[in-house]
């Protein structure tokens, strides 16, 4: 485990002092994180928060974090259970990428939601063929 990449992706956060994104540890552990994220102003979930359970593989940062939602959110990329389908956090992962870089990663695919690789079939579909609805189920 490298605890000094863990460390310094902390301290970027708190240095950043985000109104969009937060982090903190899980009691004493290092590889166990909640995750705090705003919506996006003009989508449907702006003025929301969103908790992410965040969690380092022992192999951090030469392997991609694994994270969930938490809190549970209608989008075609994120399943019900709160997996996300992001390429960042899977195939497109690099070393390079912080913690920060994916959580404004995960932000910005709520502003942008891709409904041609969802998770949530019935949501993609609800978003390219009724998207009126798709945004009033996405505000509740």
């Amino acid at each position: 485990m490298n605890l000094k990449r863990i460390q310094s992706d902390l301290k970027e956060i708190e240095k950043e002092r985000s109104q969009h994104y937060n982090i903190s540890p899980i009691g004493d552990s290092m590889t166990e994180l909640v995750g705090v994220i705003t919506g996006p102003e003009n989508t449907p979930y702006e003025n929301a928060y969103f908790n992410l359970l965040i969690k380092l593989p022992e192999n951090y940062p030469f392997k991609p974090p694994k994270i969930k939602f938490i809190t549970k959110i209608f989008h075609p990329n994120i399943s019900y259970s709160g997996e996300i389908c992001l390429d960042l956090l899977k195939d497109a992962w690099s070393c390079a990428f912080t913690i920060s870089s994916v959580l404004l990663s995960i932000r910005l695919l709520l502003s942008d939601p891709n409904p041609d690789d969802p998770l949530s079939l019935d949501v993609a579909n609800l978003y390219k063929n009724n998207n009126k609805e798709y945004l009033k189920i996405a505000r509740e």
